[in-house]
């Protein structure tokens, strides 16, 4: 399977997807105009991946942003419960989620997810700006 890649832009993150490391990475902000078409082939991507993956070897996502919108918000709930499924089903799914240690929102949502999707092993890594 193909990894996936895409810059940052203005309005969506840097999306880094090392399907062959099992290394998931997402940084900068999302607050896209159309949030289902850009998150909806990520998606699709990862969700690929992880039915094609063995199981055996430990996923880690890095997760740093430090804005998203509601619409974002719900595509990255589909993406942590793709995630937290695979957890369910045996493979380790790590999600470190990295804050600015001052941005109580971001650290808020993070918490929201844990409680949401407890198969998977949090991380929360507090940032100094």
């Amino acid at each position: 399977m193909n990894n996936l890649f895409l810059a940052a832009t203005a309005s969506s993150p840097e999306v880094d997807f090392r399907f062959d490391e099992h290394q998931l990475s997402l940084k900068g902000e999302s607050y896209p105009e159309n949030a289902a078409f850009f998150w909806g082939g990520i998606i699709a991507g990862l969700r690929e991946y992880l039915t094609q993956d063995n199981g055996v070897t430990p996923i880690s996502a890095h997760v740093a942003l430090a804005y998203f919108n509601s619409s974002s918000t719900k595509m990255l709930f589909a993406l942590f419960g793709a995630l937290n499924e695979k957890a369910k089903a045996g493979t380790p799914v790590i999600l470190n989620w990295y804050h600015d240690e001052d941005d109580d929102t971001i650290f808020e949502f993070g918490q929201e997810l844990r409680e949401d999707f407890p198969a998977l092993t949090f991380h929360d890594c507090a940032t100094k700006s």
